[in-house]
């Protein structure tokens, strides 16, 4: 078998693997306490997931590389509406399977107004379907997959005898034909990182998540519970994870900025671009965004300060529309937030 390092420089692309989903995104007043009642002041229809959002952002930045995606839909007119998307897109959706007698996944999304925060009301649908077997990684031509997200994904989070998870067989697969990973993980309430998430580790390149989704994986309090980044359990997280793999690179990303590692140990971080409150519409694909930015990045080999000046633009750039993707721009005007705003203070 090839090696991945001989490999992986002869490959061009990035494919994505995933929930596809339709997120139906209102924007409230106020996200209320139980029993109590919010306004609906506006609402928005578009796709989700973590596959639709990074590769329509990708397209987005019209930088030509090639797009292919990867999951499964159900046949209604919600998974019609993922596939248009891609046409539209440029995406090669020809790995996206359509099934019979199962709903395509879909989320209600909650963003209240003035903060973006976010509250998710999610069908799993025929996500719950991916499986590795819906992923030909022997035909495949892309240099990066991209697989999110974990927890989310029932086949996927499903056992393997040998590797842990169904997810991470597949991505050892996609290693051992010279094809780099990455993950990306859902946050939710649970006590699932620790069992689902460390056995893919060991056959990721890049892992992209966020504080609380890393916290929970290293088994550490990152975000204390006055709502202020706890550095000294940020670095902590880094040194763990990285002790659960040999990754080429550990982003975590948070609304103050992002802090990394390096496979060669070497640590830093980046402050999140400072805008007006009137600047953000909304939240719900900045994550994923942000991912997208580092991800051409990589595939372009550009540098990990590059890599995250581009990132901290992608996210800003979704954070001005209410749907995950409307708000992207080509590269060069995407990258101009960065000489707009000024960085805040980073987080490590």
């Amino acid at each position: 078998m090839t090696s991945p390092s001989s490999t992986s420089s002869k490959r061009h692309g990035i494919a994505a693997g995933g929930n596809w989903l339709i997120d139906h995104v209102k924007q409230v007043d106020r996200l209320p306490e139980r029993n109590m009642l919010a306004n609906i002041l506006d609402e928005s229809f578009s796709t989700g997931g973590a596959p639709a959002n990074v590769l329509i952002d990708l397209a987005r930045l019209q930088t030509e590389i090639p797009l292919s995606g990867y999951g499964v839909v159900g046949d209604d007119a919600k998974g019609q509406a993922v596939l248009d998307a891609c046409a539209r897109n440029r995406i090669d959706a020809t790995g996206i399977r359509t099934v019979p007698d199962c709903p395509t996944s879909y989320t209600d999304v909650m963003t209240e107004r003035d903060s973006g925060a976010r509250t998710f009301f999610h069908q799993r649908g025929a996500n719950a379907l991916f499986a590795p077997e819906h992923v030909p990684v022997k035909e495949l031509s892309c240099r990066i997959f991209h697989l999110g997200y974990l927890l989310l994904l029932d086949a996927m989070d499903a056992p393997h005898p040998e590797h842990g998870t169904m997810a991470a067989s597949l991505l050892r697969e996609l290693r051992l034909h010279g094809i780099r990973t990455a993950i990306d993980v859902v946050s939710e309430e649970s006590d699932r990182f620790g069992r689902l998430v460390p056995p893919a580790l060991p056959h990721v390149d890049y892992l992209i998540i966020n504080e609380i989704e890393a916290g929970r994986i290293a088994g550490l309090t990152v975000r204390g519970a006055d709502g202020a980044i706890d550095r000294r359990a940020l670095s902590e997280s880094l040194k763990v994870l990285a002790e659960m793999g040999e990754m080429e690179l550990i982003v975590i990303h948070m609304a103050e900025g992002a802090a990394y590692r390096q496979k060669n140990g070497a640590t830093g971080a980046v402050g999140s671009i400072d805008v007006p409150r009137s600047f953000i519409k909304g939240a719900v694909g900045a994550g994923d965004a942000f991912c997208a930015g580092i991800l051409f990045g990589l595939h372009e080999q550009w540098t990990i300060e590059k890599i995250l000046q581009l990132a901290n633009c992608t996210a800003i750039a979704s954070l001005s529309h209410p749907t995950a993707t409307g708000g992207m721009k080509p590269l060069a005007e995407t990258l101009k937030f960065s000489e707009l705003y000024t960085e805040q203070t980073p987080p490590l």
